[in-house]
């Protein structure tokens, strides 16, 4: 067991870490301002997203700036950035790579050489994902959870930081095909865009009808990004914090017992085990970001939308009522209490009179 003076010392040391880390988070958000205009809340969410290492699916109308923003992201991150525009006629091989057959100039051998595909970089886009069938969109499920990709007989690993940004388009739904449960739970969050205010768009008309080009200067390395990761995980997260986002989460199904009446009504299907986990990983990043050295029921609850808004899904009553998953979580954040200091839910064994 550390000793109170090593306690202090390693208190200190997490406090010069998040400290840095709140200028160099200035620094990207200053070089990310030449470009995107407004949408404080996204950009807030993405690098949230980028901290933890999860991937981050964007919901957003047309022409509001979601592949302008990932670009200028990772250009700011110094990060290798690839755009895959998904259509119907996308083929797995043409996200993942291939085999192809050479022939050596000099002896006349051929052999088989695979050529790497656009998923092998650090940031990549999956523009309208939801444009290209079942079978394409599964290539991304191996590289998304496992940062790996097969090909024929062999695995070739992701370098990282990885991540997926995938867009898709809220309102042109026909010839589209929905993701999978599945696939959905793999995205750490889910990010609304709406439109920007007047003098948001105001600005954004000056800036693009102008010939200035601002050039985006790296404020990170790949590396660097790496270390802050192991930063957020070390952000400490009391118990009753992780209560409470396990409180939230289990709420979300309408066959548990102690779930609200509004779940049962409005709900078909709730939130899975990841939903805690990203729960308490977000909260400890927007915790850095803020400049605090321990997660606050503020945190879980500023993240709840985009952590649970895509893994619940609302029934037949719902929809007649006009109720979507936002307005479902609004009102579980609203319903389901704090968890008090000290106060623990019982272990299973004792539970079980163990």
């Amino acid at each position: 067991m550390a000793t109170p003076t090593e306690v202090k010392l390693e208190s200190a040391e997490l406090q010069k870490r998040v400290t840095r880390f709140q200028s160099v988070r200035d620094s990207i958000l200053a070089q990310v301002r030449e470009v995107i205009v407004g949408q404080d809340e996204v950009l807030d969410q993405l690098l949230i997203g980028l901290f933890v290492g999860g991937h981050c699916l964007i919901t957003g109308l047309p022409g509001t700036a979601k592949t302008l923003m990932v670009r200028t992201i990772s250009q700011t991150l110094g990060l290798v950035f690839r755009r895959i525009q998904f259509t119907p006629d996308l083929m797995p091989s043409d996200i993942t790579g291939t085999d192809i057959i050479e022939e050596d100039p000099t002896t006349g051998h051929r052999r088989w050489t695979f050529v790497p595909g656009p998923i092998f970089a650090n940031i990549v886009l999956a523009d309208e994902i939801n444009r290209t069938p079942p079978k394409t969109q599964a290539a991304l499920l191996q590289a998304m959870q496992e940062f790996q990709v097969s090909a024929g007989t062999k695995t070739y690993e992701l370098e990282p930081p990885f991540f997926v940004m995938a867009t898709q388009n809220p309102i042109e739904q026909e010839g589209t095909y929905p993701l999978p449960e599945a696939q959905l739970d793999r995205f750490m969050l889910s990010i609304y865009i709406g439109y920007p205010t007047r003098d948001e768009e105001r600005r954004i008309v000056i800036a693009t009808t102008q010939l200035i080009h601002e050039e985006i200067q790296p404020v990170l390395k790949g590396r660097d990004l790496l270390a802050i990761q192991q930063l957020v995980r070390e952000i400490p997260a009391s118990d009753h914090m992780v209560d409470y986002a396990v409180d939230l989460a289990r709420a979300t199904r309408p066959k548990q017992p102690e779930s609200p009446p509004f779940i049962k009504e409005w709900l078909a299907w709730g939130a899975g085990p990841r939903a805690a986990q990203y729960l308490v990983l977000a909260a400890k990043a927007r915790a850095v970001l803020h400049g605090r050295m321990a997660v606050a029921a503020s945190d879980i609850r500023a993240m709840a939308r985009p952590v649970l808004r895509h893994r619940i899904f609302t029934n037949f009553n719902a929809d007649a009522e006009g109720v979507d998953a936002d307005q479902v979580i609004e009102k579980l954040v609203k319903t389901v209490p704090e968890p008090s200091y000290g106060e623990h839910h019982a272990s299973p064994e004792k539970d079980k009179g163990g």
